[in-house]
């Protein structure tokens, strides 16, 4: 029996979100034009033919690592929002933001699926995005236009403290904007950026 038989086959769906996860993680490292599919398939453990029979390109796999990190903030969001504690809704969307820090390979996708507005075919599925969540804080969180506008400014300046990695600097203008951007508590906004 070959090694192939003997081991466990994972079912198309988990094979399929094991690659969006490693998939995430490469293009929030390198972006979308440095990452290959050959080093995405390296991340997930399987052939690059598979990745491509699974994806058909680049491009739709992207793609689906725009819509794969809009649905997990979609998720966390309305689970903050349906949360039954003292907090404020907007306290419990921010812990819901600050939660997915962890994943750094969302954030940064998501930085970097925004920074190709123009783009035919990424473009849209950017902008869709960010509607959805802005639509969500909105109108099931019920927050007001103006608060749901900062609430994003506020999420936005959090992705990009991260993508330059403000949060290790030692230049004391760095740190405070940092300590500004995670509400003052520098230490935990360290803890959860490094996953």
């Amino acid at each position: 029996m070959s090694t192939m038989e003997t081991r466990q086959r994972l079912p198309a769906a988990e094979r399929r979100e094991s690659i969006l996860a490693a998939a995430s993680v490469v293009f929030g490292d390198r972006g979308y034009a440095g990452a290959t599919t050959d080093q995405i398939a390296t991340a997930a453990g399987i052939s690059q033919a598979y990745v491509v029979r699974t994806f058909g390109s680049k491009e739709t796999l992207f793609v689906e690592v725009a819509r794969r990190a809009v649905g997990r903030i979609e998720t966390a969001f309305r689970s903050a929002i349906s949360a039954d504690d003292d907090r404020t809704v907007v306290q419990r969307l921010g812990q819901a933001y600050l939660d997915l820090i962890a994943d750094r390979g969302i954030l940064l996708s998501l930085l970097h699926i925004f920074s190709l507005g123009n783009d035919p075919a990424i473009g849209p599925v950017g902008r869709e995005g960010f509607l959805t969540i802005y639509r969500l804080i909105r109108d099931e969180a019920g927050l007001p236009p103006e608060e749901a506008s900062r609430f994003l400014a506020e999420g936005m300046l959090i992705n990009t403290v991260l993508a330059l990695q403000l949060h290790d600097s030692d230049d004391p203008d760095a740190l405070e904007l940092v300590t500004q951007a995670c509400g003052g508590d520098l230490g935990r906004f360290r803890a959860l950026a490094a996953g």
